[in-house]
Order: structure tokens, then sequence, then C-alpha cells
């Protein structure tokens, strides 16, 4: 069974796309794996204190991406691959570069400012 132990909410992001990138991370940092058993909406949203459609938005989402399968009365699992698990990788890298890229121009940095801030947290 999936923990959600480590999961921490933050303001300004819907909570079903908090639940969509912890699951995702999880499964590209390699904790989470195919076959692992998601726990069931009521419990999560129980164990969340957040409304059980909430959390069937998030399952639905995954459930179209066919990173879960679900079976009425049975059991949610994840069902990933190493060819997901590299697409994920990729779209969620782009978005974190994209938002840091975004900031960096809104506070006045220039390329070679922010290039430079990068190699120096790089290091």
């Amino acid at each position: 069974m999936i923990s959600f132990e480590g999961f921490h909410m933050e303001e300004g992001i819907p909570i079903y796309q908090q639940i969509l990138l912890y699951l995702k991370r999880g499964a590209v940092a390699g904790i989470i794996h195919n076959g692992d058993e998601l726990p069931s909406r009521r419990a999560l949203s129980a164990l969340l204190g957040v409304n059980p459609n909430t959390v069937q938005k998030a399952y639905r989402q995954l459930e179209e991406e066919g990173l879960i399968h679900s079976h009425t009365g049975a059991k949610s699992c994840m069902v990933i691959n190493d060819r997901q698990i590299a697409r994920i990788r990729t779209e969620l890298l782009e978005n974190d570069a994209k938002s840091v890229v975004q900031s960096m121009k809104q506070m006045g940095l220039s390329k070679a400012e922010a290039l430079c801030l990068i190699e120096d947290f790089w290091d």
C-alpha cells in the first residue's frame, strides 16, 4: 500500500494536483512501483482531511493518463513502466524549469545571471 505519510499540502495548489504530483514524483524516485496499491478514495480523503471528490478527481486523472488501474469494488493499483517514468520525469522537470525561469525573468535576472545562480546551487 502506498503511504501518504510524507504528503504535505501546500497553499495555492489544488489538492488533487498535489496528489498527482506526489504519486508521479514517487514513481520517478523509485519509491512507488508498478502494482503498488493506492489507498481507497474514502481512506485517503479521511487521511488527508479532504472531500472524497477531491481524491476521486486525482484518481480519475491518473486513470486517464494510464497510471493507475481501478475496478469497481477492488483496489486501485499503479500501472507504470520505464517509458512512462521517463515521460513523467520529463514532464515534471519541464514544468519546474519553466516556473523557475519565469520567476527569474520576473525578478529581472539576465540569462547569464540565472545560469550563474544555477551553477552556484548545482555545486
